[in-house]
């Protein structure tokens, strides 16, 4: 399979912060770093116990170098600059006390992980919820128009949504602050504009269909309320879910940091929600291989689970983190060229229209390449035994969506199990009966029946964290049956 790709070089902005309000920009004259205790929290004990996960950051000393670093890695992010809306903690106080006088707007856990995703800056340049003129753009055009004229990608709208009794008791306020699912203040919602949520448009764009059974809509627009509010947020501490996976949560700013760090060159991002099994790693692997074989000195993978809302019979993110842990520690890939990171948005399942927003996210984040393969961000059709979307189409809208022009799209090379070497390798179609497809569901019924897959198709510990996963749901479901007793 040949790959052509175009290289283009970008120069990062620095990231910069500025608070205006009342036309005065509020400056820190230090950078101090809070409690983890008073962090907003969502108090959610994992599903499964992991044990300690392996420090996603490994440091690598820094090459002696005569000149400055060029940061080719680091593109420039989607506006121009990297939108960080998190206070700075000498304004905290203030903001908690303004905060009090304000009418509240209560959020679900899912309307919190949007809150982490605008307030770090993974939707930049967008600088809070959508007001209707943004939500019109993202839904019908997917993208957004900036000041200078020019065009950023925004494929998924980035909303709020509120009952007709709250839209009652805040319309006539000029700024709202929205309240945690534990009752923390989370951020002011500055300007506010209130406008009708049409859910039947806003499904049929979004996901093509307004078939029932689509996960999202179900736990997130089905029951939300009839009006969305829009407006400026400014978020008054990082958003911390006490998980025990924290770590991994790393913002935009910190993975390009990191990757200043490291001194890469060229970042290669691949987006996951299932456990890594060693085609995963094939392809991982052969994708740094060809970026040195193209000149690039130093590639970093940001491998980058998705670490919002999933359908409920997606592998837990704390089993998946501990999984990952394993493939890295086995050496399947190279903990010194690879960084683990959560990514923390909630998924769609919206096919080609949702792996726009999750590249454009790696865009801010400082990644240059993106790894796409079979339908991403794709799912089966909830009423109908096919796929929802056509298996292709999301790699190719990729190369042509607007506003993603400066992102190189790596498709996937095909591997499956070869069963002439007993491992994964990439598919040969002169010999397609030597080799295997293991789908997610055929994993996932090994694993909840115990039996192991073919030698060679993921590193025992990793498949071990499954396995444990599966009989501790299944001996979960056993305690919870009726007992029947005999008189």
């Amino acid at each position: 399979m040949s790959l052509t790709l175009t290289i283009k070089l970008h120069l990062a902005s620095p990231p910069h912060f500025s608070l205006n309000h009342a036309n005065k920009v509020i400056t820190c004259k230090t950078k101090t770093f809070s409690n983890p205790n008073n962090h907003t929290k969502v108090g959610a004990k994992p599903i499964y116990s992991a044990t300690p996960l392996i420090t996603p950051l490994r440091m690598v000393k820094p090459r002696v170098q005569c000149s400055s670093m060029i940061k080719s890695s680091l593109i420039e992010p989607d506006g121009g600059a990297l939108v960080d809306l998190v206070v700075p903690e000498c304004v905290r106080g203030a903001k908690i006390i303004e905060a009090e006088t304000l009418p509240k707007v209560h959020l679900s856990r899912i309307d919190l992980e949007w809150v982490h995703v605008v307030g770090e800056g993974w939707a930049s340049p967008l600088r809070g919820f959508m007001r209707e003129d943004e939500y019109l753009q993202s839904l019908h055009f997917n993208s957004l128009r900036v000041k200078d004229g020019s065009v950023v990608n925004m494929s998924l709208p980035i909303v709020l949504a509120i009952d007709d009794e709250t839209k009652g008791r805040v319309e006539s306020a000029t700024h709202v602050v929205l309240v945690g699912p534990d009752g923390d203040y989370v951020a002011i919602l500055r300007s506010i504009e209130i406008y009708k949520h049409n859910k039947e448009e806003r499904i049929a764009r979004t996901w093509g269909t307004t078939a029932p059974g689509l996960p999202y809509v179900e736990e997130v627009i089905t029951p939300a309320g009839n009006w969305l509010i829009g407006g400026d947020l400014e978020v008054i501490k990082p958003i911390k879910y006490n998980d025990g996976l924290d770590n991994y949560r790393l913002s935009p700013k910190q993975l390009r940091d990191e990757f200043d760090k490291r001194q890469a060159d060229a970042v290669f991002a691949f987006q996951l929600r299932n456990p890594v099994h060693n085609g995963h790693a094939l392809l991982m692997n052969d994708t740094r291989k060809r970026l040195l074989d193209m000149g690039y000195k130093n590639p970093i993978l940001l491998l980058h689970p998705l670490g919002g809302f999933t359908k409920a019979d997606d592998v837990p993110l704390d089993v998946r983190m501990e999984q990952h842990s394993k493939v890295l520690e086995d050496g399947i890939l190279d903990p010194e060229t690879t960084i683990v990171a959560i990514f923390p948005s909630p998924m769609h399942y919206a096919g080609p229209t949702e792996v726009q927003w999750h590249a454009k996210a790696r865009i801010n984040a400082g990644a240059n390449f993106y790894i796409v393969g079979r339908d991403p961000a794709g799912m089966g059709h909830p009423t109908e035994k096919r796929d929802l979307y056509d298996p292709d189409h999301g790699k190719k809208v990729l190369s042509m969506a607007p506003g993603l022009e400066k992102l190189n799209i790596l498709p996937f090379r095909v591997a499956a199990y070869d069963t002439k070497v007993n491992k994964m390798a990439f598919f040969d179609p002169t010999r397609a009966k030597d080799f295997l497809f293991i789908s997610g569901t055929k994993m996932r019924a090994y694993a909840k029946s115990g039996q192991n897959p073919p030698e060679g198709f993921m590193c025992p510990s990793g498949w071990k964290v499954l396995v444990k996963y599966y009989e501790s749901l299944q001996a979960e479901e056993a305690s919870q049956q009726p007992v029947l007793s005999s008189t």
